[in-house]
């Protein structure tokens, strides 16, 4: 805001925020001589421009014309009242009102309007300049001198001194001014090129981040022009970084968000700067991440020119973002500005389109897909499919305008095919059947498409295989079309009965194909059990086709395998009866070697193959494993001999199959856990994974299996079984197994160790399980879900606290010098959290009522958890055994700890006699271990107190519902009766015993016993 005239100098400028009386006090404007005319003007209109932004047009034409009469029109001399000025004078007056902003706080919109009036004036007037004295052709590199870069020099030169300036809001203003001013200018004189630069760089590193802010918002307009010349900046910590790489650190590590968020916006794109500006993808900051889909990926142009990996990492990143505004703005990214891009190339393609496509394009939109690779993307849990979700919702255009006529069946790729899938998902939840249904074709016609595109693939499978490495192809774009059809099939209506007949035997033909994909195979087994219907008489037959499936691949592998081995005796025996010289002979020995090894390889995949098909099925059966005939025989010939096998990877498959056949049945799941606590205890480390997650799935289907076992080993086994997988530091996948495990079986209640909750707790800040992010975030998760979610797992987890806290103690002890671990503190306050009763999600029954209006109410929370809590810590400090600065730990958090009246009168007493006992004893000699007890001590003494009171009102009011009188009432009853009745040897008037008499008949028959006092004190007045 303009200062005041130099007639009023000796008053201070006004702004309209209050500012205190020492700023006040302290600025004093200099003798700035008389006021002038020019003054006068140049003050109005700045004094203009500083209330709002719409006349700022104006505004710049007439100062603009104020600058043009005193650089460029010659000043008439020698007429009377006329005053000449000049071009110094003009720049004297704007660097004055320039001035008068620097001292204003960030905020106000004054100073704010004032800094973009002045970057705007600039802008118009080197306009102006350069069209009144254009630059000559030959010569593009010099800038030629103006009355505008000389104006914008005096201001630079004003405010470049005030950047290392003490107060932190003149440095913001003057960073602010520069910042706006090398923003608005095309060009700036050279040798102030290089003292902005200086001064901006040292800036960049200031202490505040509104400084930072508006530095790196004048470095990244410069950061194009950096010719890497270093002695510029020699006067940097950093120089031997260049400009451009200092940027890009702090983009990296800048600890403010919003630096961040400025160069993210303001840095050049170029092949240097895209691969970090895409990082702020993974910002901590959730309005950072969105400025990055919202604004710089649409403004980057054609998303072709990123390579697929990134595309697919900015789809992943934006669509499973935690913040909802990223997640729509990385929606509407790929819906409508990169269905757009693709939009154009087929436009291009197609030049007699009609102008209704324009914005519907089916061609496009599976370019889109292809972009995206969908081959990889879109298999289960991929990004593609998450994507083409917010696809349908955001474009019901596209939803009307498809077409799924025989040609697009005829000529599938995989691209149209999962857009089919997609579009069939989106039907299905959105609830559009009706169209679904006049769009797809019906069952029987859908399982011929089915049919031809499967017997393709078996084809060119067996091709590829007789044709050796020479005739290798990719099937994997057939593949994934079969893999999308049969998503469809499994959301189609089967009420037609001869198309599911249909399918019914298509599948079944297709679940007898050895050379089937392990994916297709699993899909296939998923259809056919929802051909088959739900009824248990349908999983008896699903379960009966299925094993027949089994038996045929097996057959067919085998039967194979003869085959050969008949022509190779034959041709061995023809060898032999013909006398073949010896080394004919060596060399049938070495192929029958290497026939037999080529044997025990087809034996391995055979059996491969049958066990895979044997999970798929079991994955998909609920009925009791001894209500069904077949499973039974499965288990026997199949499962159980695979169990038994020396080969490993028929092994681990086999016993994943005994697994899910023990969550059928829990007798032979009780049978068989102590082959599973072998196969852990003795196997590698997939094998021990396995296992690991066998029982977990186990004990969680049957949970009363650990509650009922008479085996107390067994007990045993899974604690040690747990607490090994929790120590398995070496082998990061077996310690995750396990830890994840465990969480699953505590949260729903089925482990309930103390010991292994100990373990996990101290697991979760031993610096070692540092390098195994993936336990780290699990405990991250589960620990507190488990504290907050049930009151037992609250109070076990309070029972535990001292020990978890001795052993994070002995950690610390034993930390190497480049080891670092998470403070003892907070580890204090985290326990501290964990256990407070407040924290529950659901309270208990006592504490929950109803109102009148049906309305739910929640009574002060019982906080007992944290006074058991409180007793063990001040028992173990107060114990002579412990160490100094243990005691001193677990005194500190006793003034966290949660102490309300409502908890039980006992325990609060007990407590409280602990910490008078701590306090009279002096245990601890530092003043805030004093001021922790003390605090905690005075806190216990007010709980009980309202507690003795709450308890004194509630039996008040239990009395006088029963009509008992109160213990209170009787004992003042019993002073009236001994203070009215006589002493022994005196006599009272029979007027006096009547009105006794009266009284007390009146007190036995339940008479107002409230006004018995008032009445003994009327007694008193009257005697007196």
């Amino acid at each position: 805001m303009p200062g005041r005239t130099s007639a009023q100098n000796s008053a201070v400028p006004r702004t309209s925020r209050k500012q205190s009386t020492a700023s006040v006090t302290s600025s004093v404007i200099p003798d700035e001589g008389p006021t002038t005319i020019l003054r006068t003007s140049v003050c109005g209109i700045f004094a203009d421009a500083q209330k709002t932004t719409a006349g700022h047009r104006k505004l710049v034409a007439n100062l603009r014309k104020i600058q043009e009469n005193c650089c460029y029109e010659p000043q008439a001399r020698g007429k009377k009242g006329r005053e000449d000025f000049g071009e110094e004078d003009f720049n004297t007056e704007i660097a004055r009102c320039i001035v008068r902003v620097i001292p204003i706080r960030k905020g106000e919109g004054a100073a704010d309007r004032i800094v973009r009036f002045l970057g705007l004036f600039l802008r118009h007037a080197s306009e102006k300049d350069a069209a009144l004295a254009p630059q000559p052709e030959d010569d593009e590199t010099s800038i030629p001198e103006t009355p505008t870069t000389r104006l914008t020099s005096h201001v630079l030169a004003t405010l470049l001194p005030l950047l290392a300036s003490k107060d932190k809001t003149v440095r913001f203003r003057s960073t602010q001014i520069i910042s706006h001013v090398v923003n608005s200018l095309d060009s700036i004189d050279d040798e102030y090129y290089h003292l902005v630069r200086a001064g901006l760089v040292k800036r960049v590193r200031d202490k505040e981040p509104m400084v930072r802010v508006q530095a790196v918002l004048a470095l990244s307009r410069l950061a194009g022009n950096d010719d890497g010349d270093e002695e510029d900046a020699a006067s940097d910590d950093d120089d031997s970084f260049g400009l451009l790489e200092r940027l890009l650190e702090i983009l990296q590590h800048d600890p403010s968000a919003e630096v961040r968020r400025s160069l993210l916006l303001n840095l050049p794109i170029t092949p240097t700067t895209l691969p970090y500006l895409l990082e702020r993808a993974r910002d901590l900051d959730s309005a950072t991440r969105r400025a990055l889909y919202s604004r710089l990926l649409p403004a980057l142009g054609d998303f072709r020119h990123l390579s697929l990996s990134m595309r697919e990492k900015l789809l992943r990143w934006g669509l499973r973002d935690r913040d909802d505004h990223v997640r729509k703005a990385t929606a509407k990214l790929f819906r409508e500005r990169w269905v757009e891009d693709c939009l154009k190339t087929q436009a291009r393609l197609e030049e007699g389109a009609v102008e209704e496509q324009a914005t519907i394009n089916v061609d496009a939109l599976l370019e889109l897909l292809e972009r995206i690779d969908v081959v990889n993307s879109g298999v289960e849990n991929g990004v593609a499919l998450e994507a083409m979700k917010e696809f349908w919702d955001g474009r019901p255009d596209y939803r009307e305008a498809l077409n799924f006529d025989d040609s697009f069946w005829d000529k599938m790729s995989a691209e149209s095919a999962f857009l089919c899938r997609t579009f069939n998902v989106h039907c299905k939840e959105g609830n559009y059947e009706t169209l679904m249904e006049e769009k797809m074709p019906e069952v029987t016609k859908f399982a011929f498409y089915l049919q031809r595109y499967a017997n393709e693939l078996v084809e060119n499978i067996r091709r590829i295989e007789a044709a050796g490495a020479e005739g290798e192809e990719d099937t994997a774009d057939q593949e994934f079309i079969i893999e999308q059809l049969l998503h469809i099939a499994l959301m189609l209506d089967y009420s037609d009965e001869v198309g599911r007949r249909k399918m019914f035997s298509l599948l079944r033909e297709m679940l007898a194909i050895p050379e089937l994909p392990d994916e297709i195979t699993k899909l296939v087994v998923e259809v056919l059990r929802h051909v088959c219907g739900i009824a248990s008489a349908g999983e008896r037959d699903f379960c009966s086709v299925v094993l027949e499936a089994i038996a045929e691949v097996h057959d067919v592998l085998v039967g194979d395998d003869d085959m050969d081995n008949e022509s190779f005796y034959s041709a061995q025996s023809e060898l032999t009866e013909t006398g073949a010289k010896r080394d004919k002979v060596n060399k049938g020995a070495a192929k029958e070697e290497e026939r037999s090894e080529e044997k025990a390889i087809k034996e391995i995949m055979i059996n491969m193959k049958c066990l895979h098909i044997a999970q798929c099925m079991l994955q998909n059966v609920e009925e009791n494993l001894q209500d069904n005939l077949h499973l039974v025989t499965m288990l026997n010939n199949l499962v159980v001999p695979a169990v038994r096998s020396h080969e490993a990877p028929i092994r681990e498959r086999g016993l994943l199959c005994l697994g899910l056949c023990c969550l059928l049945d829990k007798k032979l799941a009780e049978e068989n856990l102590t082959l599973f606590f072998h196969c852990f205890n003795k196997g590698h480390d997939v094998l021990q994974i396995t296992a690991i997650r066998v029982l977990c799935d186990i004990l969680m289907t049957h949970s009363g299996l650990l509650v009922e076992s008479s085996d107390p080993a067994v007990q045993k086994s899974v604690t040690k079984i747990f607490s090994k997988g929790i120590k398995a530091v070496n082998t990061l996948e077996v310690q995750f197994a396990a830890v994840n495990a465990l969480c699953k079986l505590m949260l729903v209640n089925v482990a309930q160790d103390e010991d292994l909750l100990k373990q996990l707790v101290v697991c979760y800040f031993d610096p070692v399980s540092k390098d195994n992010a993936a336990v780290r975030q699990a405990l991250s998760y589960s620990l507190p879900a488990y504290c907050h979610s049930r009151r037992e797992n609250m109070e076990r987890m309070g029972k535990v606290a001292q020990s978890v806290i001795h052993a994070i103690i002995g950690l610390e002890d034993e930390l190497e010098e480049d080891e670092e671990m998470v403070g003892i503190g907070v580890v204090c306050n985290m326990l501290v959290e964990w256990t407070d009763a407040r924290k529950l999600i659901v309270q208990d029954t006592s504490n929950v009522t109803w109102n009148e209006a049906g309305a739910k109410e929640v009574k002060a929370v019982n906080g007992d958890i944290h006074l058991d809590l409180a007793e063990g810590l001040l028992e173990n400090a107060m114990s002579h055994n412990c160490p100094k600065n243990e005691r001193k730990i677990l005194t500190s958090m006793l003034s966290k700890l949660y102490v309300t009246s409502n908890s039980t009168t006992q325990k609060l007493q007990t407590v409280f006699d602990l910490a008078t006992e701590a306090v009279d004893s002096k245990i601890s000699n530092d003043a805030p271990s004093r001021n922790s007890i003390m605090k905690f001590h005075t806190a216990l003494s007010k709980a009980i107190t309202e507690n003795s009171t709450t308890e004194a009102a509630t039996k008040t009011r239990e009395s006088s519902a029963d009509g008992t009188p109160d213990k209170t009432v009787l004992d003042v009853e019993k002073a009236v009766e001994e203070r009215v009745e006589p002493k022994a040897g005196e006599e009272g008037s029979d007027e006096e015993d009547t009105i006794m008499q009266d009284r007390v008949v009146r007190l036995d028959d339940g008479g107002v016993k409230d006004s018995i006092l008032d009445e003994l004190l009327e007694d008193e007045e009257s005697e007196m």
